[in-house]
């Protein structure tokens, strides 16, 4: 059965300064402080660098170049996996996101995105892996309240339980929230990636639920393609799928919403192989027809 939500055909026209391009959706080429300079340039107001673009740059150097260019950062992706066999490991990986928290805290960062592993090492059990979840991101806590980072949980699609997140719908993030933080919603909530989530009966009740709680702290944007060659590095450009890109966008608004909307694509063999420029203006066109 269909669930009452938005159907409003309102899009994003005039709005890409509320927009965001994670740095991902330009296939990880140029360095960071070149890409900054064209998503300032094609007129979006926030970028999402992932650590990875991080590697080797001064930071402080950074935020200054994207406060010269009106940039600021909607998210900083992604953490480290909390699941792991050994206390060690766990306990690497806590230290490690810590002091990836303290990097979003340079860059002002509106959050910190959480994908949180999926099963252990030579591990089945994917109850055990869930459990360390909670544990590592309720060890978290402290450190992004101190810094002032809120933590963004991502919830995954399904196919990847086993190696990227055991988390994998909107109501199991939900449900970790409140569990951690029941009270105090400053440092913990979710992001909404539409690629992850577009398929879930639930999602508009969900959606509704987050938005109650105030636990929105980002918005991702892509499409999922009927025919996808790979189901990690074959993301669609909004509107070449089948999501219903507009209707999930507006349920998210009209939960509280109005925090960047980022645009999110792993495309290895299309977006990716195309000149960044054009993929910019390719993300600002259909956020502004499709979303």
């Amino acid at each position: 059965m269909r669930s009452d939500a938005p159907v409003s055909t309102t899009t994003l026209r005039g709005q890409l300064q509320r927009c965001s391009i994670n740095s991902a959706t330009l296939g990880h080429r140029s360095p960071i402080d070149r890409v900054a300079r064209r998503v300032a340039d094609a007129g979006f107001g926030w970028i999402a660098p992932w650590r990875r673009d991080l590697e080797g740059v001064d930071v402080p150097s950074l935020r200054r170049q994207l406060d010269d260019d009106g940039l600021r950062v909607s998210s900083l992706c992604r953490s480290t996996f909390f699941p792991h066999a050994t206390a060690d490991a766990r306990a690497r990986s806590i230290d490690d996101n810590k002091a990836a928290l303290d990097t979003a805290a340079e860059l002002r960062a509106a959050c910190y995105v959480l994908v949180v592993g999926g099963l252990a090492e030579g591990s089945r059990d994917l109850d055990a892996a869930r459990d360390q979840v909670i544990e590592g991101i309720g060890t978290l806590l402290d450190h992004a309240a101190k810094v002032g980072v809120p933590l963004a949980l991502e919830p995954l699609h399904p196919m990847y339980a086993a190696d990227r997140s055991c988390v994998s719908t909107l109501r199991q993030a939900l449900d970790i929230c409140d569990l951690l933080s029941p009270h105090d919603r400053r440092f913990l909530g979710v992001a909404i990636d539409i690629y992850h989530v577009w398929w879930d009966p639930d999602l508009f009740e969900q959606i509704g639920r987050a938005g109650r709680d105030r636990r929105i702290l980002g918005f991702h944007v892509s499409d999922w393609l009927r025919e996808t060659g790979d189901l990690l590095l074959d993301r669609g450009m909004m509107g070449d799928g089948v999501v219903e890109l507009n209707r999930i966008r507006r349920a998210v608004d009209d939960a509280g919403y109005d925090g960047p909307i980022e645009v999110e694509i792993f495309s290895r063999d299309t977006w990716w192989t195309r000149a960044e420029e054009a993929v910019l203006r390719a993300c600002a066109d259909r956020l502004e027809t499709c979303c």
